[in-house]
């Protein structure tokens, strides 16, 4: 595992990019709603329905009540259209925003820095972004590499 954005996304301490993307009941989520009022952890993952993927976002789903709190979010954020992001929340109980960078494809991703062009989806990697706006952490993990939860919780608490 790395936090080290030589290898791609923003720089901390920066502004997190502003965005509008659909979840999967096709509700508008916009990242600056929660500005002023939540910390916010965003997960961009490859693939519904993909292994590792499946774990991470089960791994949420499993421990989302210490996730969120009146003071934290949590956005999962992959390529999938809308409504392969509601049969996978479905299917697998997953009861929080996943949010479709579907069209035009990547562009949330390619904001972020963890656009992959050879497989068209995003990296599997996360930041923190405080109550203000600003990116706090980040980590890009390789692709079969499963992220630390735990280090996600202590890094969102840290900020909120």
């Amino acid at each position: 595992m790395s936090d080290d954005v030589t290898r791609g996304g923003l720089a901390l301490g920066g502004p997190a990019p502003d965005f509008t993307l659909r979840d999967q009941f096709g509700q508008d989520v916009t990242l600056s709603e929660f500005r002023g009022r939540k910390a916010v952890v965003i997960f961009f993952f490859p693939f519904a329905f993909s292994g590792v993927c499946t774990g991470e976002m089960a791994g949420i789903r499993d421990q989302l009540a210490e996730f969120l709190t009146f003071d934290t979010e949590v956005l999962a954020i992959s390529c999938d259209p809308v409504y392969s992001l509601r049969t996978f929340a479905d299917h697998d109980g997953l009861n929080f925003p996943l949010l479709s960078d579907f069209w035009p494809h990547g562009q949330v991703s390619r904001a972020y820095g963890v656009f992959n062009e050879a497989k068209g989806a995003p990296r599997r990697s996360s930041y923190v972004i405080d109550k203000e706006g600003r990116v706090r952490w980040a980590v890009h993990n390789a692709g079969p590499e499963s992220r630390d939860l735990a280090e996600h919780l202590a890094q969102l608490r840290a900020v909120a």
